[in-house]
């Protein structure tokens, strides 16, 4: 499996404070049947910045360190990257990394109260302009998806995708979350699942749970395996991914 949003660089946002830390969510990764992970930490939301040459740097000291500890887990460049104006600018500056720095796809994670409409379209517009495509990160989360799937479904209808996280799924972040989440399974408005993990204990890079849900909820083991393994495998390798279409979905009242 591979996990394509993951907060386990150390020291760099509301993730692990220490490279031990970092050390013990790898062996859990590892454990769990993960063999690669974006390393995505916070980035241009008004509280961490952490631009493309920091990020690599940290990631290679951290992969670095897996060797030394023999823990065998595949580390990739990424962020998650806050929404804000002209981000195919912050894109060529270096201050919005893009996963496995290939310039073709960016985590996208939007307000999760709010949704600017006009100004996510801009900017997905602009981004698909430009080849790259946005990856909208925990939607399931955000209270406003959360009432209308629609919206989601038009990000998605301009060419954007989007990811669950497995304590979604798992009913970790409560029943109204894991409702949304299912919602946005059976329709197929999201095609990827990652741990948004950023600790061991209460936040800890873990898939398998969360497939076998999936595969309960699709009714199909096979699609459900395909979100941790050749959907996020293409987009690190800066292809677009077979997916399934989407349908349009009722929220939660």
């Amino acid at each position: 499996m591979i996990d394509l949003h993951c907060h386990i660089l150390p020291g760099v946002d509301d993730g692990p404070t220490s490279q031990d830390e970092s050390l013990a969510m790898a062996r859990i990764a590892v454990e769990d049947g993960i063999h690669a992970v974006v390393a995505t930490p916070h980035t241009l939301n008004g509280i961490y910045s952490n631009p493309l040459r920091e990020v690599i740097s940290k990631v290679a000291t951290l992969q670095k360190s897996l060797s030394e500890n023999h823990i065998d887990l595949l580390l990739y460049v990424g962020a998650d990257v806050h929404l804000c104006p002209h981000l195919v600018d912050m894109i060529t500056s270096g201050d919005a990394p893009t996963i496995n720095d290939a310039g073709n796809f960016i985590l996208l994670e939007l307000p999760s109260q709010t949704i600017p409409k006009k100004g996510v379209k801009d900017e997905i517009f602009a981004l698909k302009l430009n080849g790259i495509t946005p990856i909208i990160t925990h939607p399931e989360r955000n209270a406003i998806i959360q009432h209308d799937p629609e919206i989601l479904y038009e990000f998605i209808s301009m060419g954007a995708l989007s990811q669950v996280t497995a304590m979604s799924l798992t009913g970790d972040f409560g029943m109204r979350v894991k409702h949304s989440t299912e919602i946005l399974l059976k329709h197929r408005l999201a095609q990827i699942i990652a741990s948004d993990a950023h600790s061991s204990g209460n936040r800890p890079p873990v898939l398998s749970r969360a497939v076998e849900n999936a595969a309960e909820i699709l009714g199909n083991n096979e699609e459900a395996e395909r979100m941790v393994t050749e959907v996020p495998s293409a987009i690190v390798s800066g292809e677009m991914p077979d997916i399934p279409e989407p349908t349009r979905a009722k929220g939660i009242e």
